[in-house]
């Protein structure tokens, strides 16, 4: 009689093992996600427990089998924070072994060539997947919080796409940004062409930011350099209309005035000779480089003519007919 209950004991329990074994591999096959691709959020801090249960918010699962492959796997301690896109009918392992190996998505903020810094926080501060850490800084405190050594923040750091997971800080961007200008501009510095008019990696910035605000067609930034160059050294005055925008502030309505190219500011290059003090946007690389390599010629003047290029003159009477051709002719039509 003992026997034949150990027996049945023995038989049912083998039959319970054998049960649970096959569902929990039929557990294995299941997909986490069974109708389409989702974003599956991770915040900071999370157990293992706690993403289980938002994920039992989405889609119905086993989260007992969940736990056995995570121990089994040597998993349920590893899954990192971020937020994550998993594909319709990924499995359970797979699932692990995304979110253990932290390849959460990525989001991405540009900063165009020739932006301004005020226009670069504006961007950060309407980006809903950034953390916001800047807002009620100054912009010396901001310089500050990434060890800039300088005081005014235009012009030092690089226009790029940055790619970043959510929820990162604000901050981290800026310092990624900052520390690729100063690696740029250091390696072009290092190469820069002999005898120019221009003492510091600081002044090549300011007038890269100059060349890059000057012209939007690539081929004429080092011809562009190489007036501004030519200006220097002879002890012109670089009167450029950037800077006098750029002096203005939120004074500028879309158009220079006569008085305002009269008005002595810091950054009117019609009055105040050689650079302004500092950068008045941000350059990119070919800028950069275009400071530092400018192109021979004569050249001494130049004026848009329409398209976006400009007529360059090697003397103010060819100048003058340019201007009037270009820009005083054509406003007359």
């Amino acid at each position: 009689m003992i026997l034949r209950i150990f027996t049945i004991l023995v038989l049912l329990t083998g039959s319970a093992a054998a049960w649970a074994w096959n569902e929990y591999n039929a557990f294995l096959q299941q997909p986490v996600v069974t109708q389409q691709s989702m974003i599956f959020d991770v915040g900071r801090g999370s157990s293992f427990n706690g993403i289980i249960r938002n994920l039992e918010q989405v889609e119905p699962l086993n989260k007992y089998w969940f736990k056995l492959l995570a121990y089994q796997e040597g998993l349920a301690s590893k899954l990192k924070a971020g937020e994550y896109e998993l594909p319709a009918n990924i499995k359970p392992k797979e699932f692990l072994v995304l979110l253990s190996k932290g390849k959460a998505r990525q989001h991405s903020i540009t900063f165009p060539e020739g932006w301004s810094f005020k226009e670069m926080r504006l961007a950060l501060t309407k980006n809903k997947q950034l953390k916001q850490t800047l807002t009620d800084l100054s912009d010396l405190e901001v310089l500050q919080k990434i060890d800039a050594k300088q005081t005014h923040p235009e012009g030092l750091f690089f226009p790029d796409s940055y790619r970043f997971e959510k929820n990162t800080p604000d901050l981290v961007i800026l310092q990624q940004a900052y520390q690729k200008m100063q690696t740029t501009l250091a390696a072009e510095w290092a190469n820069k062409a002999v005898d120019l008019p221009i003492k510091s990696p600081y002044e090549a910035l300011i007038l890269a930011s100059i060349v890059e605000k000057e012209t939007g067609v690539g081929s004429e930034r080092p011809i562009i350099a190489g007036v501004f160059t030519r200006r220097l050294k002879k002890g012109m005055r670089l009167q450029t209309d950037p800077t006098v925008i750029y002096g203005m502030g939120d004074n500028y309505h879309g158009n220079i005035r006569k008085k305002d190219l009269r008005e002595r500011t810091a950054y009117n290059t019609y009055q105040i000779n050689g650079l302004p003090p500092t950068p008045i946007a941000m350059p990119g690389k070919e800028a950069i480089h275009a400071a530092l390599h400018p192109a021979a010629g004569k050249s001494l003047y130049f004026v848009a003519n329409g398209d976006g290029s400009h007529i360059f003159s090697a003397n103010l009477k060819a100048h003058n007919k340019a201007v009037y051709a270009y820009q005083i002719k054509r406003r007359k039509k």
